[in-house]
């Protein structure tokens, strides 16, 4: 099938084994659309949200890439692992001795502003090669701490040497790292054996669909489910405009504006009143309305 123009955005739970992207070209040759990006990595073995954008939407996919994330974490104590999860080599590294208490009392330590180090086996870059990539060949390359924040850890069960937490946090955040970094602070060693991702930004699992109901729908029935390319800023505000703003801004000219300063959705008059038409992202700063981000096919 040729290829199409769609524009759109999907709420994939990404299935364990498939790397992002090829959850991306899984669903883009679904679609046949032209152009696709995903909006944040997730690992083979982690399961979960990854909305994915197609057409125009892509323009709109750095802000889910600097989102908030939250995750459930299955944690394995008393052993540790080469790559922090368990697609490394396995050690045992000591005895599980904390009780639900302490364990309580322990995880409030990572609570807020925190410092990671990234791991080797990721996929930050050094002179133009991935990290793991180095990892893979022995090589260890020095790394800088970084500041994230966890904005809540909850313990959901803990039993002999297992527990599972749900975690909220910033951009950024390796919850491997957060598993090793919990195992030494228990003194027994952890890593990370599960992860599902249920949320980023105002996106939540309970309404993503699984690639292989993705797979079993017509044509037809996946265009539908595609969401329009403004949900993606849904937490800012709007700012509808007459026809002879829109006409100023189409042609990346500034227009007159009292808002307060910052980004905006903007809509032009669509083919009734009640029909405001998305074309794009704004930006308000000392009283004018610029155009920042504007859909294709405007002029």
């Amino acid at each position: 099938m040729a290829k199409r123009k769609v524009d759109g955005v999907l709420l994939l739970d990404k299935p364990f084994g498939f790397s992002s992207n090829g959850a991306l070209q899984k669903a883009r040759w679904l679609l046949s659309a032209e152009k696709g990006g995903h909006t944040g990595v997730l690992d083979p073995y982690a399961t979960g949200l990854l909305p994915l954008c197609f057409g125009e939407a892509t323009k709109f996919a750095q802000r889910m890439l600097d989102a908030d994330k939250a995750y459930r974490a299955t944690i394995k104590l008393g052993e540790t692992s080469t790559t922090l999860d368990g697609e490394g080599e396995i050690s045992k590294s000591g005895e599980v001795i904390c009780d639900e208490v302490q364990l309580r009392l322990m995880l409030e330590k990572f609570m807020g502003v925190i410092t990671q180090m990234p791991p080797m086996y990721s996929a930050l870059k050094f002179k133009g090669k991935a990290l793991y990539e180095y990892a893979r060949e022995g090589v260890e390359i020095e790394r800088t701490a970084r500041q994230i924040e966890i904005y809540a850890l909850d313990l959901i069960d803990f039993a002999d040497d297992s527990l599972i937490l749900d975690v909220r946090c910033s951009k950024g955040t390796y919850i491997r790292v957060l598993a090793d970094d919990i195992g030494k602070a228990l003194g027994c060693g952890a890593y990370l054996t599960g992860l599902r991702r249920t949320r980023t930004a105002g996106f939540r699992i309970e309404d993503a669909i699984t690639l292989a109901d993705f797979e079993a729908m017509e044509l037809s029935e996946r265009d539908a489910i595609l969401m329009p390319p403004d949900v993606l800023l849904q937490d800012l505000p709007r700012i509808d405009l007459a026809d002879a703003d829109f006409a100023r801004m189409r042609h990346g000219m500034t227009v007159d504006c009292l808002a307060l300063e910052g980004e905006y959705r903007l809509y032009a008059p669509g083919e009734s009143k009640d029909n405001a038409r998305f074309i794009g992202l704004g930006d308000v700063a000392e009283s004018l309305l610029r155009p920042k981000r504007l859909l294709s096919g405007l002029c």
